[in-house]
């Protein structure tokens, strides 16, 4: 029988998870919020995207295209695939209409899982629900056309945290099939299971890599307007080293936890971005990340979303805890500066997660 499942968004990579899927004998149901309904105009009246790349290839014919939140939640498995500061919305408008045997994956989550399963229960909604995350996108990819999606690159190792944990389980059964290394002839699964969703939201590797690369690359992206591409001539052995620090901080607060933290390079090699090395030969060894253009303004989501849910919200974790990241805090600074906007009230907080208060020993009973 064919699978069925939602896809919660509309964006370069729901359009590229909805077309793989679909061809790969998915009943995909694409859902955006109303108020973005324009995401999903080119291609209302057909209901098909293109796809090209090296996962499937083909035009996909979308079984169900809505803007209408009940017809979007008949599913039981629900992918939410959109920027972090859209985690919130999504969740206020599924929140009255979640039910028992829903599972919501956000991917990626950087603990988002904890923001969106705190809100449903402030909406009173008490129904047995799983919430989780993954640590990445499944794919590199983008829009290369109105109705047209490119895949350069699927993750291999997709890293699955889920609230609560004793879930875990049961969730990655669920995705086992959906996420693979190759969709067309390895049927292996590539989940990840870390213990709980801190673990998960601690090692997402976009806020490790974005504010640091493109704040010390500002000159030229905005002289350029992005003309060059970001990973094989920004990310350069300077800009290497700085993120280290932040890899070090992040590994810092894993270890407040219990957790041994991957460090990026590694998680960049283990996720098949390039040949094992340092993260510079890892990085200008790679198919995938070298094809990726640099932003075309400063006003990216690269900073705009990877500084309050990324760094931003682990140094707020981080202070509760008491662990220092100087590194963190003082990127979070630059790039207020830099974009004439303070982003301490966007970020991530403890409390925006049900976790205020709490001491690492009460989080990781709450979190299971």
């Amino acid at each position: 029988m064919t699978k069925s499942l939602t896809i919660l968004g509309g964006g370069n990579t729901a359009f590229a998870v909805a077309a793989n899927l679909t061809l790969r004998g998915y009943r995909v149901t694409l859902y955006e919020l109303p108020a973005f309904a324009a995401t999903l105009a080119p291609i209302r009246a057909t209901q098909t995207i293109h796809l090209v790349g090296v996962a499937e290839q083909g035009t996909a014919q979308i079984a169900h295209v809505t803007t209408n939140v009940q017809e979007a939640l008949e599913n039981d498995l629900l992918l939410l695939i959109v920027p972090a500061y859209a985690h919130r919305a999504f969740a206020e408008v599924c929140a009255p209409h979640l039910r028992d045997g829903h599972t919501v994956v956000i991917t990626p989550g950087t603990l988002g899982a904890l923001e969106f399963g705190r809100i449903v229960r402030a909406h009173g909604n008490q129904h047995d629900i799983a919430f989780a995350e993954t640590d990445t996108a499944p794919y590199v990819c983008r829009k290369t056309a109105p109705d047209t999606a490119t895949i350069w690159g699927v993750v291999a190792g997709l890293g699955l945290g889920v609230f609560p944990a004793h879930k875990t389980s049961v969730v990655a059964d669920q995705l086992a099939d959906i996420f693979t290394r190759n969709g067309r002839d390895d049927t292996s699964s590539a989940i990840v299971e870390y213990p709980n969703v801190i673990a998960c939201g601690l090692c997402a590797m976009n806020p490790v890599v974005h504010p640091a690369g493109v704040l010390m690359n500002a000159g030229r992206v905005e002289y350029s307007r992005g003309d060059f591409y970001f990973y094989e001539e920004g990310v350069t052995p300077a800009v290497v080293q700085v993120i280290y620090g932040v890899d070090a901080e992040r590994q810092a607060l894993g270890t407040a936890f219990g957790f041994q933290l991957r460090p990026v390079d590694e998680v960049f090699h283990n996720a098949g971005f390039g040949p094992k090395g340092d993260l510079w030969a890892t990085i200008n060894g790679s198919r995938m990340l070298t094809q990726l253009r640099a932003p075309g303004a400063m006003d990216t989501r690269w900073l705009t979303e990877d500084i309050p849910f990324g760094i931003g919200a682990w140094s707020a974790l981080a202070k509760q805890v008491g662990v220092a990241t100087p590194l963190m805090d003082a990127l979070v600074t630059l790039a207020g500066v830099a974009l004439s906007r303070d982003f301490h009230p966007t970020i991530r907080r403890p409390e925006d997660l049900g976790l205020v208060g709490m001491n690492t020993a009460e989080i990781l009973r709450y979190v299971k």
